[in-house]
């Protein structure tokens, strides 16, 4: 675990992002808010915070929340410790602070994770209808993650990491295209005239919680998912073979090594010139923009960002990769916990915080839609839809305790890569799928 030591990161990443023109643009937005009073948390005395959020891929947001952070402790006194951890720890240190009722107060959670543990968690519809109302409302995955079956908010989603494709145009060009192909027969052709030209490209399979997501876009892609609206399982279905077969066509085209790549695999690949697409955040873009070296200044403008291509089933399969802000029911210091969330999403701190990211975390909250980080660069603009458009990590089903668990096992995402590897043929592949899935929804 990585601790953040907040006098530290302010005085090293600030300067350094201000040098680069990513902060300082708070004054510039024209946010339309709703005049809406504040819920009124009375702060329990003495109150202290412990936050565990996951590590960062671009320095402004890790610099920009503990620069917020900070100002939150001038405002109210109240002292807040954040710490950081690797995308693939976040998860079962989540379940251990959940089950044994110690540690942080506050968990940045990924995606159905605050549905495993319902019962662990202080209720919040107070504080997001609060901000739904003033920020014009929550857009559908966001409510799909932050509510239960009832209705009542037990999260309060604080933005989606979202993927589009990100590619070098000038490669893509010499393979004899303009730019990504729209649908997927086209996408297949562009990588095979990729990989002929000698510039592959690779996306993840490895147990990748974030960039492994991919896998889901061609299984929903072909109109498939693993459990229906009812969340009976239906992984092993011929339109699940279509996308099995697509994904290992798709393979065939990759770098080598991608049955093992992690999330911050594609990335490395990319910068280094090993790969010319991907899908990802535009944690690639803002890495080779705020370089100091010259050859990665270069490739920044050589990097572009394109939407997925739209599968057979005719709409946007993509998924987005949300982090839910949880309350443990065992802090000491729930009020305060509520109170540092409200002031972290309120337009003078977020704002400012997806700014610094360049727009790695997009949007809960339709108002953001007006933040002028879409705007400062055109290369930010295909990344401000992901939350609007997003599907659930659980479609077509509910999020629920078997979704998250079903997603932490990494079921669909070994499913592809067991056909992709060889070791499985597609038919034998959906029914490991569908038999593992089977443990989580009991029929």
């Amino acid at each position: 675990m990585h601790l953040l030591d907040r006098r530290h990161a302010l005085a090293f990443g600030v300067g350094a992002l201000a040098a680069a023109g990513l902060i300082g643009r708070r004054l510039e937005a024209k946010i339309a808010v709703k005049e809406v009073p504040p819920p009124k948390f009375p702060i329990e005395k003495g109150a202290s915070l412990r936050v565990l959020r996951p590590a960062k891929f671009v320095q402004g947001d890790e610099t920009l929340w503990v620069a917020n952070t900070k100002r939150f402790t001038e405002a109210t006194g109240i002292d807040v410790k954040v710490d950081s951890e690797s995308w693939e720890d976040l998860r079962p240190k989540t379940a251990v602070a959940a089950n044994i009722g110690s540690g942080p107060d506050i968990i940045l959670a990924w995606q159905e994770d605050p549905h495993l543990f319902e019962q662990k968690l202080v209720p919040m519809d107070d504080l997001a209808n609060y901000l739904g109302e003033k920020y014009g409302g929550w857009f559908p995955v966001a409510k799909h993650y932050g509510t239960n079956a009832q209705g009542r908010w037990i999260s309060l989603p604080v933005g989606g990491a979202g993927s589009t494709m990100v590619y070098r145009k000038s490669w893509v060009k010499q393979a004899g295209f303009d730019g990504i192909p729209s649908d997927f027969p086209g996408f297949l052709e562009l990588c095979r005239a990729l990989q002929k030209i000698g510039r592959p490209c690779g996306f993840a399979l490895g147990n990748a919680v974030g960039d492994g997501g991919w896998t889901d876009w061609v299984l929903w892609g072909f109109g498939s998912a693993l459990i229906d609206e009812e969340s009976r399982v239906i992984i092993n279905n011929p339109k699940t073979k279509e996308a099995l077969l697509y994904a290992k066509a798709l393979f065939e085209t990759f770098v080598p090594g991608t049955l093992s790549w992690l999330d911050p695999s594609n990335n490395k690949a990319f910068l280094a010139g090993e790969i010319s697409l991907t899908t990802n955040g535009i944690s690639i873009y803002y890495a080779a923009k705020t370089s100091k070296d010259a050859a990665l200044q270069a490739l920044a403008d050589d990097i572009e960002h394109g939407d997925y291509p739209v599968g057979p089933v005719g709409y946007p399969t993509q998924g987005a990769l949300v982090i839910n802000a949880i309350i443990l029911k065992s802090s000491k210091y729930p009020n305060a916990a509520k109170e540092y969330l409200r002031f972290m999403m309120e337009e003078e701190q977020y704002a400012a915080w997806m700014d610094a990211s360049i727009g790695y975390w997009c949007h809960p909250l339709a108002a953001y839609d007006a933040s002028p980080v879409w705007t400062a660069d055109p290369k930010h603009a295909p990344y401000k839809n992901v939350m609007r458009k997003a599907l659930p990590q659980s479609w077509r089903g509910r999020p629920s305790e078997a979704a998250a668990a079903a997603k932490a096992d990494f079921v669909v995402l070994n499913m592809f890569q067991n056909v992709c590897a060889g070791k499985m043929t597609p038919e034998e592949a959906m029914a490991d799928a569908e038999r593992r899935a089977k443990r989580y929804f009991k029929a």
